[in-house]
């Protein structure tokens, strides 16, 4: 642990801009390998299937039940990184994320309840983005660069942007490889860059909120409450920390837990409708080739990364909140325009970008916003769960489609209800979470009626 002793008390050390740098770099290359693995799945599944003998309906369980794995797993990391720290954190879901992708290239001959475990595990690499926007939020907070505190926002939407490349990626290289090392061949492939990323983390700094959450609680444990109670008001925070699942729904940390994992849940709706089955989408209601639809994909992806950085530079300057409340009610007026407009290839190409630029170009803001919401003794318990609850969405969303389809609907209405309306919703409760002080030198929730900067 970091110290500075400042008139005989400690300190934790300052953040230099190096440290900085290296975590910030860190972070998306571990952002964008864990995407890579969970993409990974989905564009295999079909292979998979072949190989195990799986039809259709059995590949959608399978794909079911390893969603509801991934939130189970996904939910468990929170705690873990305030316990032991965001660098653990990071370790653990990068690494994770490299181990799952290793095993799930030998599960295929076992059975669909080993794999189905396994892709469990695909939950760790998930889960890392909460601890990147934890882990970020505290040490860009700490910085004393002020151009780190002005645009912070927009360097986090740089790592945030390791979705669409890690997606890319996955697409790109799985057309390459898949035919000469085969589906399994892929998932070995994906496991060595991000196990090389999880050694990469081990020579991260440790925040300096952990830092001193860590000195406050071995201080309590040598009976010096006083000098715990000292550095707790130094660092403005509580001397009596509250840890577990339990703790992010107690006192100002419940608003942000019920208004954000809600918000989240949402609009894992139209990310599943448009993102995962945009192919399919396009395909029914469009009569979109496939090599077309793949084609307009890899054309949204790339807008939206234009989409992380733009929203990550207006959230410094309009709030957080107010530009991804505000982005994912124009992604889903997009996606319905999209939906019920003409079918002419261009319409369809610029209308579906228009809408992922505004669905996912937010999550630059969105987990950040997470990590300023919650105080740091509950930082990484708060952004696993407003995270994790994300695929229950996408869970609902398929069911309910699967409902639709069933009772004669088309895939016209069925994305509509479970795509665009969703979208719109979940922009709309994002306004009901708190503002937070932007600039401030620690991040803490504004208290109602307090303007947001």
């Amino acid at each position: 642990m970091s110290q500075c002793p400042e008139n005989g008390a400690w300190r934790p050390a300052p953040v230099t801009n190096a440290q900085v740098k290296y975590a910030t770099l860190v972070a998306f290359l571990a952002w964008t390998f864990a995407v890579y693995d969970f993409i990974l799945f989905g564009m295999l599944l079909p292979e998979i299937g072949k190989a195990t003998g799986l039809d259709d309906a059995a590949q959608a369980r399978l794909a079911t039940w390893v969603a509801f794995g991934t939130v189970v797993v996904a939910l468990a990391v929170g705690p873990l990184v305030d316990r032991f720290g965001r660098r653990a954190g990071m370790v653990i879901t990068v690494g994770g994320a490299g181990i799952c992708s290793a095993l799930t290239a030998g599960a295929g001959s076992i059975g669909t309840l080993v794999l189905t475990l396994i892709r469990s595990l695909a939950g760790l690499g998930y889960a890392e983005q909460g601890v990147n926007g934890a882990y970020l939020s505290e040490l860009y907070s700490a910085s004393k660069d002020p151009r780190i505190a002005k645009r912070r926002g927009l360097i986090y939407s740089l790592v945030q942007g390791g979705w669409p490349i890690g997606a890319l990626l996955a697409a790109g290289l799985t057309a390459v490889l898949l035919p000469h090392v085969g589906w399994e061949g892929c998932f070995i492939f994906a496991a060595i860059p991000s196990l090389i990323v999880a050694f990469m983390a081990t020579r991260l700094r440790e925040s300096p909120q952990f830092e001193a959450l860590s000195k406050i609680k071995a201080l309590q444990a040598s009976g010096m409450n006083g000098e715990a109670q000292a550095l707790a008001q130094s660092q403005q925070m509580e001397a009596e920390q509250s840890v577990g699942l339990a703790s992010v729904l107690k006192g100002k940390a419940r608003r942000a837990t019920l208004v954000l994992s809600c918000a989240h849940l949402l609009n894992w709706f139209p990310v599943q409708i448009f993102s995962v089955l945009g192919t399919t989408v396009l395909m029914s209601v469009h009569h979109v080739s496939f090599g077309n639809s793949l084609i307009i994909l890899l054309l949204s992806n790339l807008v939206a990364y234009l989409g992380y950085l733009t929203h990550g530079y207006f959230g410094d300057r309009f709030g957080r909140r107010n530009v991804i409340a505000v982005g994912w009610m124009l992604g889903g007026a997009a996606f319905w325009a999209m939906l019920n407009g003409p079918s002419e290839t261009w319409m369809v190409i610029a209308l579906y970008s228009i809408g992922q630029f505004f669905l996912i170009g937010p999550y630059s803001c969105l987990l950040f916003f997470v990590g300023e919401s919650y105080d740091s003794s509950v930082r990484g318990t708060g952004a696993s769960i407003v995270t994790g609850i994300g695929p229950v969405g996408a869970i609902i969303a398929s069911a309910g489609s699967a409902m639709f389809l069933g009772a004669g609907d088309s895939w016209l209405q069925a994305a509509i209800w479970f795509g665009a309306v969703p979208c719109v919703l979940s922009g709309l409760m994002v306004f009901f979470a708190a503002p937070v002080k932007q600039h401030a030198a620690k991040y803490e929730v504004a208290q109602p009626g307090h303007s947001s900067v």
